[in-house]
């Protein structure tokens, strides 16, 4: 445990909590048509942004840890970046550095990889750099070639999300023409299975264990709608909806690839991101609520170790990033009393990824987590999702005076936005807005601070642009929806009901939300952290 921090000069605790709100996914857009946050009516965020001291902080590239600025930000880097007070490398920066300098292929992981009688090799199969990069997939391809791997099955989940909604194919074909040069080279490589990451294998937090079962029966059992090639499976499946995009394709199998995993094979789990792969681990390496129908021996690994003090998977290529001293920590050392909520989808970023990639509690006598179960719907079928019963428990926590600090996250812009659904996606802001207006009311009857966020963009910029900047559009002449997130700013906004705090001008990220928090619960933010963002008056 961390030592406890000398409080601060200027920044006194009050008698009620310090709120932290991240609006999920609601960035700061340009306010074109496509801008579902600047669309829709919410007069409360806009009377913030206009009453009380606000800035605008980069939540995406290297401000959060990636590669470069190209990069989006993600609600995993965002919550660690919050949590951590600092900028830590992160998965795809850590992944391209070992692969770049060969230190993965001296690893015994990789060695017991290649030993396997086959390599199977499952992943999301995009450039998003998100959860996976399929860069990372050709320099293990091009090592396994030049290590005489001799048999290669490649089971690939479809993406949608993170990119266009309908690319797959710019990864899928050629990948496959890959794959025939190496069989006519003389070696068994090959597509196996494949599926969309909201219907197969990605599920988070325990939200939908059929999807875990379902890419368990499709990559391990080969079971699946057959097709003569993953082109023609995509092909086929766009053919028969034309309202299915890439997150939502059927599990498919490749007819004569003989895909099933056995005893002997040898299996790594392409993604570098934990919460999407850590139920398809359990699958490998532990228990699950369904009948596997009988799981092969094989050696397991994961591109990095999705959750630490858990343990899995036992086997991985890259050490994920070390995050020391989380806020956390140094609020539990202080006494300071802890309620963070979210709804499922959300769960483990206000917990987990906050705590700095650490499961359960630091202080189990010091903090309060409550989980609100997720709807298992299309979330633009219903874009309140969750955030009324957030907001009751969290007005709840707030008029207790239980606790000196509250943490919260609204999935409703990020999930939302993520279907792409213009109109559902402004609907799912309007909802937030409004529970917004709950928290200023029980914060300023608490007497407390409220510091109203993002981890990143979503809902600023629903439709895809071109290389010139203008809208793209498809055949009918409609606009392509974007559901991945942006690159915008998000806002940070502090509620003061006293008006005695302003924050300090400057180009910030989102690393210096945690030490804001450390600051305004009355401590000085410790060594090596990023400088706050509020100062008094």
């Amino acid at each position: 445990m961390v030592e406890r921090l000398p409080e601060h000069a200027h920044l006194r605790p009050r008698p009620g909590p310090v709120v932290l709100c991240i609006m999920d996914g609601v960035g700061i857009g340009d306010g074109s048509s496509d801008d579902a946050v600047a669309a829709a009516h919410t007069p409360v965020l806009d009377h913030l942004l206009s009453t009380c001291p606000n800035l605008a902080l980069r939540a995406h590239g290297v401000a959060v840890g990636l590669p470069s600025n190209k990069d989006m930000g993600n609600s995993e880097v965002g919550h660690n970046a919050m949590g951590a007070g600092r900028v830590f490398d992160q998965g795809a920066k850590l992944v391209d550095g070992a692969l770049a300098t060969g230190s993965a292929w001296q690893t015994e992981v990789w060695k017991n990889l290649i030993a396997g009688k086959t390599l199977h090799l499952i992943g999301l199969l995009s450039d998003g750099n998100v959860h996976s990069h399929v860069d990372h997939l050709y320099i293990l391809l091009a090592r396994a070639l030049e290590e005489g791997v001799a048999r290669v099955r490649l089971h690939v989940l479809t993406d949608g999300r993170d990119v266009a909604g309908r690319s797959a194919l710019t990864w899928i074909e050629p990948l496959e023409a890959a794959m025939a040069d190496h069989r006519a080279s003389g070696r068994d490589w090959a597509i196996a299975s494949g599926g969309g990451r909201m219907l197969i294998t990605m599920d988070r937090y325990e939200a939908d264990w059929a999807m875990v079962e379902a890419g368990w029966n499709c990559h391990v059992h080969a079971r699946g709608r057959s097709f003569a090639s993953a082109t023609e499976a995509v092909n086929t499946l766009y053919a028969e909806d034309d309202d299915v995009n890439d997150q939502y394709l059927p599990a498919f199998v490749i007819g004569g690839s003989d895909g099933s995993i056995r005893d002997g094979d040898s299996v790594l789990f392409m993604n570098f991101r934990g919460d999407r792969a850590l139920e398809i681990t359990r699958a490998f390496e532990g228990e699950v609520p369904f009948d596997r129908g009988g799981a092969p021996d094989v050696y397991y690994a994961g591109m990095m170790q999705y959750d630490g003090d858990l343990k899995l998977p036992k086997n991985f290529l890259v050490d994920p990033p070390a995050i020391d001293r989380p806020v956390g920590e140094y609020l539990a050392a202080a006494g300071v009393r802890t309620f963070a909520c979210s709804e499922t989808q959300k769960f483990g970023h206000v917990t987990f990824f906050f705590n700095g990639n650490r499961s359960g509690y630091i202080d189990e006598a010091l903090e309060t987590y409550l989980e609100v179960p997720s709807d298992n719907v299309s979330f633009d079928e219903r874009p309140w999702m969750k955030a009324a019963e957030i907001t009751d428990a969290v007005v709840a926590a707030i008029g207790s005076g239980d606790y000196e600090h509250v943490r919260l996250n609204y999935a409703n812009g990020d999930m939302v936005g993520h279907t792409g659904a213009l109109d559902a996606t402004r609907i799912a802001v309007e909802v937030v807005d409004l529970c917004l207006a709950r928290l200023v009311d029980a914060v300023r009857k608490a007497d407390g601070l409220l510091l109203v966020t993002a981890d990143h963009g979503n809902a600023d910029q629903m439709w895809m642009r071109n290389k010139k900047g203008e809208v793209a559009l498809d055949e009918e002449g409609d606009p392509v929806p974007r559901t991945s997130h942006s690159l915008n700013r998000v806002p940070f906004v502090v509620y003061d009901p006293r008006g005695e705090l302003a924050v300090r001008d400057g180009d910030h990220g989102l690393a210096a939300i945690g030490t804001t928090l450390i600051e305004l619960c009355g401590l000085c933010a410790p060594e090596g952290y990023v400088e706050g963002l509020t100062a008094s008056q």
